[in-house]
């Protein structure tokens, strides 16, 4: 029989363990429309509508939220836009 901080211990480990994590990408005056929509498209999966939408908010928001997940799904994605020149970060 656990006590009920055996209980709490466990879920709070395990919550951490599953954290969703982010990729968010960053406006820039490098690279062109096209460009940021291709690499979202083969590095994040996304639609071209999807892609266009992210490109247009990281245009006129200056940032948009374009991947979401565990962190280890996260980083080989995140490191496709960075190689393409794309400013990205996990968060």
């Amino acid at each position: 029989m656990s006590t009920k901080e055996e209980v709490l211990e466990k879920k709070e480990v395990k919550s951490k363990a599953s954290k969703v994590h982010e990729i968010v990408l960053y406006n820039d005056d490098y690279n062109t429309f096209d460009h940021v929509i291709e690499t979202l498209i083969i590095a994040c999966e996304h639609t071209p509508e999807q892609a266009e939408q992210c490109a247009l908010l990281v245009h006129y928001k200056g940032k948009c939220t374009v991947k979401t997940g565990p962190y280890k799904e996260l980083e080989p994605r995140c490191g496709k836009l960075l190689d393409e020149g794309l400013s990205a970060e996990i968060v």
